[in-house]
Parts: structure tokens; C-alpha cells; sequence
């Protein structure tokens, strides 16, 4: 099968005022479907995973309010994560922290969404990745979008799902590594968790390649 990459980049004053559907049915327009989107969460924390998702919308039921994770209070997150699940192919994968520290986070992340769209029940024609890499080993064609889950709804609906995912994997992390507060900062490098770190030394879930965990 033919493997091709491409990258999206328009300048930051092009982007739209939120995630619609045009890159989905262009494709749409020329054959090319079904049309995945990925994303992940968790790059940037210092204990946990890296998790990524795929999504195929249906373009005839897709859920009101989509956007950005980042746009979005926990509560809206939670509903749209139910709506996702109820009407499109939904696929999620992980990277570990320690395969995060034995490869690196770039490589984890983009294995991850490799994964993920490999787990989902439909085979996509079309993969739309958020950022500026195409995850490698697609079965499809691959499409870099930066700032892809503020241009693409079904990019943004795979960060909303991969948000709460991990987030829900943080807080469950909470009762086997008591006293970080995982449930309360998913991880990052807040204050609480530094402060933490500092006490208590760091857990099997801390990536021990990141700053200041890192021993050069």
C-alpha cells in the first residue's frame, strides 16, 4: 500500500474561529474516506503516560460544542468525551513513562497515535494528525495539521477524549502512589508536585529523563 506524508502550517491569523469539518470533507469530496483524526495528551507532565486517541466522526451526527481540550472546563470535557463514544469510532493508546525514557517523548507520543489508529474498527483512507509530525507506520496516508484540534473536529474530538482518558488514569494512579496528588495535577510540574517529589522521592510513574527528575 502507498504511505504518503504531508504538513498543514497556515500562519497562526489564518486559523479559524474553532474546529470544523473542511479538511474532512474535502477529502470526502475526492473518495478519500473514511478520515481519522489523532491527537494526544499528556507531552509535557512529569509522571504518567502519554495517551493518544483516534476518532472518526460521523459526519452526520457529530456533537454540538466540539473544540480544543484546552478550551474546554473538565465538566464540558466529560460530556463530549460520553457524546464521542456514542457516535463515532473511537480507538486510545498509551506510551508509558518508561517508554517515554527509553525512546523520547516525540517518538512515544507519535507511536502512541500510531496505535491508536491502528486499534480502530474502521480502516481510515486518511489520517489527520494534530502538529507537525505524521505519526510513522500509518497503514494510510497521513496528514500533519499544526494546531490541528483548533482547525479539525475530528482532531478535536480526539483530544477531548485523550484528556479525559489520562486524566482519569492520573486519578486512579492516586491510590497506588499515595501523596503526590496525582488526582489534582494529572502529573505536570505544579508546585505540589515538585514539593512532593522533593519529600517522597519520585514513583515508578515518574519520567526520570525529564527535568529536574533527570540526573545529568
Amino acid at each position: 500500500m502507498s504511505r504518503t506524508a504531508s504538513s498543514d502550517s497556515r500562519l497562526l491569523f489564518d486559523l479559524p474561529e474553532g474546529p470544523d469539518f473542511q479538511m474532512e470533507i474535502a477529502a470526502r469530496k475526492r473518495g478519500i474516506w473514511p478520515v481519522a483524526g489523532t491527537d494526544e495528551a499528556g507531552r509535557g507532565p512529569l509522571a504518567g503516560p502519554v495517551v493518544a486517541a483516534a476518532v472518526v466522526l460521523d459526519p452526520d451526527n457529530i456533537p454540538a460544542g466540539l473544540n480544543d481540550s484546552k478550551q474546554l472546563n473538565a465538566a464540558r470535557r466529560e460530556a463530549l468525551f460520553t457524546l464521542i463514544l456514542q457516535s463515532a469510532f473511537v480507538s486510545v493508546a498509551s506510551s508509558s513513562s518508561r517508554h517515554i525514557d527509553t525512546s523520547d517523548i516525540r517518538k512515544a507520543s507519535l507511536d502512541a497515535m500510531r496505535r491508536a489508529v491502528a486499534g480502530l474498527e474502521v480502516a481510515p483512507k486518511l489520517v489527520l494528525a494534530d502538529g507537525r509530525d505524521v505519526p510513522p507506520g500509518l497503514a494510510c496516508e497521513g496528514r500533519a495539521v499544526v494546531k490541528g484540534d483548533a482547525r479539525s473536529l475530528s482532531i478535536a474530538a480526539a483530544s477531548i477524549i485523550a484528556k479525559v482518558m489520562r486524566d482519569r488514569m492520573m486519578a486512579r494512579a492516586e491510590d497506588s502512589y499515595p501523596g503526590y496528588g496525582f488526582a489534582i495535577h494529572a502529573g505536570y510540574a505544579t508546585e505540589m508536585h515538585r514539593k512532593a517529589i522533593t519529600a517522597i522521592g519520585p514513583s515508578r510513574l515518574h519520567r526520570m529523563s525529564f527535568r529536574p527528575l533527570r540526573q545529568d
